[in-house]
Parts: C-alpha cells; sequence; structure tokens
C-alpha cells in the first residue's frame, strides 16, 4: 500500500471516481460494545469530500455517532474504497428536501419534514482504495506476489489524505 500526496481536487476527484455510482454502502459506527456495520443508500450528491445519508433518529446508529462521531465508510463494486472520517448528524429541513425521494416516503413511512428523519453527513478525512484493474494488471500483479516481486508500483492499493 501506498500514500499517494495529491492536492486535496485531486484526492477528492480520485474517490468522487471510484465511487461514482454504487448506490450502497456500509457504514461503520462505534457503539458502547464496538463496531457496528450496517448497509446505507449513498445520497445523490456529487462527493465533494462529504458523504450523505438519511436516517431516523429512533435507530441505534443516531445514538452511535452521538457517542462517538468516528466512523468509517466502505464501497465494494468496480474497486473497494474505505473512507474514515466524521459524522454529524443534520436536521436541516431544506437539506432533507434537497436530498429527499419517493423512494425514501415509501420506506420510512414518512416525510422529510418529520422531524424523528435526520441526515448523517460524513466528513472523509482519508480513503484507502483497491482498484480492481483489468485482467492483465491482475495477472501481472498475482505473479509478481507469487515470485515475491515489489508489488508497490503498481499501485492497486492507494491511500489518499481528504483533509
Amino acid at each position: 500500500m501506498s500514500t499517494t500526496h495529491h492536492t486535496h481536487e485531486e484526492a477528492v476527484e480520485t474517490v468522487r471516481k471510484l465511487i461514482k455510482g454504487i448506490d450502497l454502502a456500509m457504514l461503520t459506527t462505534i457503539s458502547e460494545e464496538g463496531l457496528v456495520s450496517r448497509p446505507m443508500k449513498t445520497q445523490e450528491v456529487e462527493f465533494d469530500g462529504d458523504l450523505w445519508f438519511l436516517t431516523k433518529k429512533d435507530t441505534s446508529k443516531f445514538g452511535e455517532i452521538l457517542y462517538d462521531p468516528r466512523v468509517n465508510v466502505v464501497y465494494a463494486d468496480k474497486s473497494y474504497v474505505s473512507i474514515r472520517g466524521r459524522a454529524e448528524i443534520v436536521s436541516d429541513v431544506n437539506k432533507k428536501k434537497e436530498l429527499w425521494s419517493a423512494g425514501y416516503e415509501a420506506f420510512l413511512k414518512t416525510s422529510y419534514d418529520d422531524p424523528n428523519v435526520i441526515l448523517i453527513k460524513v466528513h472523509a478525512e482519508a480513503a484507502e482504495y483497491w482498484k480492481s484493474g483489468n485482467l492483465a494488471e491482475k495477472a501481472v500483479y498475482m505473479f509478481k506476489r507469487m515470485t515475491g516481486q515489489d508489488t508497490d508500483t503498481l499501485n492497486l492499493n492507494e491511500t489518499v489524505e481528504l483533509e
């Protein structure tokens, strides 16, 4: 794994491209008992360093974020991205309206202006990612690993700082 030093804009753009089109993420929070992960639908907002999720106050994740705002968000699809950050609870009605869809109305059985509906805003601090790569890249990587050669130059796994 290598840590790549990009400008903030380059790092955000790298993560934006990697997670674009992936609807579901695993949000990991910290409870008094330890780590808890659950699938969450990412809001359809272009990644700018923040991730947005919608939930209700009467869920365990609400209390867990109040207990400890450190979170991790994982995307797995065309690539694998693990984003470390800090969560905050947002109750802004206008932001909830902006991100609301009919699907939420059916799933949550309420409307965006319900005071129990909240947003979780995750401010990303760093992202580690593993490129799936094409078949040739994977073959070279596996060959080098099996023969004890250096695989760091292949850049299939990198970390970018987002702050």
